[in-house]
């Protein structure tokens, strides 16, 4: 009978009656996650897994992750590799986490994105480059505003600035080398607004510009050498890397990703970024992010202002993007068409996808797709040096 009682004591119907409230909100939470992405498809390959780990967290008994073992932006390696009673101390989640927290997993993504990504756009309109740029306001913008505030330290306010880069590994990446105690709340707010991308821009890409400005029709692109496509990952890795050292980890995969796609002599590795790797990285990337987001860290003021603050930069990159393209058209001749100035967040394909439909809505005959990728692959190298500036003035 002592045995049975014991039994129960250890299940998690019985925790939840010792003061573990909390976690039925975090589950709660966990099953919304996985209601908006896979019913409503708001960035499931990542939302999914995130989702999941926030259940598997937060379920009591489990034991999946401990915070604990990486208080203090520090790792307590003896209580990962020693065991009591022939039990160890550390769950699954515990060592998965190990991926984010040395950084490995954010940057293998990049490896995969770079495979994926054509710079050809970006090369044949270098002027991509300013738009892509100027998306990065939001981050510094919404850095000098959290900053402002007494609750969060200078480290802290990077981390939520970088949200405004619609880039979800560079937000994880830098969170975790300045405020992992906010990793949770940082992410699941990256990859929301990066899902919510054809919901938030296209507001404020109107309220920005004028109809005639959106028919513009631009001209079309000038062809891309093969040359010019496999010199670019390497010009662009070795003057990052000289600039800003920090964010050499980030950019140098992104840019060998891109060299394996575009030499075309190494198609084994190529596909391998493009798929195997990179589907496995997100699995494990996610789940390890989403088990972050426990009750203690999750439920707090802190995260409720990062969740706002987070829309506030994302939509602050929008509007700077569309503004510099309004700008720009001043002094050229050959005018472009503001709507892709808000592809210059890092959001690819689907920024560059929102711009395309917003231009056909107002002209069925304008092809903005292909323009609008040039300041969209600029974004993700704008926000990658961001968070290498970020790393290098705070880290």
């Amino acid at each position: 009978m002592q045995a049975l009682i014991d039994f129960l004591k250890q299940t998690g119907f019985y925790l939840f009656s010792q003061g573990n409230w909390k976690c039925l909100i975090m589950i709660g939470i966990a099953f919304v996650l996985c209601y908006l992405a896979i019913v409503k498809k708001f960035e499931p390959m990542l939302l999914l897994p995130i989702a999941f780990g926030m259940l598997l967290t937060n379920l009591p008994g489990a034991e999946m992750f401990h915070e604990e073992i990486f208080a203090g932006g520090k790792i307590d390696w003896a209580s990962l590799g020693h065991a009591e009673n022939g039990v160890y101390n550390a769950g699954l989640v515990d060592y998965l986490y190990l991926g984010v927290k040395l950084g490995i997993y954010p940057c293998l993504i990049f490896l995969g994105v770079g495979a994926m990504t054509d710079f050809g756009p970006l090369i044949a309109n270098p002027k991509s480059l300013l738009l892509g740029a100027a998306a990065q306001v939001g981050i510094f913008a919404t850095f000098a505003a959290a900053g402002a505030l007494p609750m969060f330290s200078l480290e802290e306010a990077a981390s939520i600035g970088i949200i405004g880069g619609a880039d979800g590994p560079t937000a994880i990446y830098v969170t975790t080398k300045l405020a992992p105690q906010l990793l949770g709340p940082i992410a699941v707010a990256a990859y929301s607004y990066m899902a919510l991308v054809p919901v938030i821009q296209p507001p404020i890409m109107r309220l920005l510009t004028t109809k005639a400005e959106r028919q513009i029709v631009m001209k079309e692109l000038r062809p891309v050498s093969k040359t010019e496509k496999i010199i670019f990952p390497i010009i662009v890795t070795a003057f990052v890397a000289l600039l800003v050292p920090s964010a050499a980890a980030l950019v140098g995969c992104l840019m060998l990703g891109n060299l394996f796609r575009e030499t075309g002599v190494v198609d084994r590795l190529s596909k391998t970024a493009q798929n195997e790797l990179i589907n496995i990285v997100t699995i494990l990337l996610g789940v390890s992010v989403g088990a972050t987001a426990t009750a203690a860290t999750f439920l707090s003021t802190k995260t409720l202002l990062i969740i706002v603050m987070g829309v506030v930069a994302f939509s602050v990159a929008t509007a700077s993007g569309v503004l510099i393209a309004k700008l720009m058209n001043v002094f050229l001749k050959n005018k472009i068409n503001p709507l892709i100035g808000s592809a210059g967040v890092s959001a690819v394909p689907m920024a560059a996808r929102v711009s395309q439909v917003e231009g056909q809505k107002e002209n069925p005959s304008n092809f903005l797709l292909m323009h609008a990728m040039g300041p969209n692959v600029a974004g993700v190298i704008g926000s990658a040096i961001a968070a290498g500036v970020l790393i290098a003035m705070f880290g």
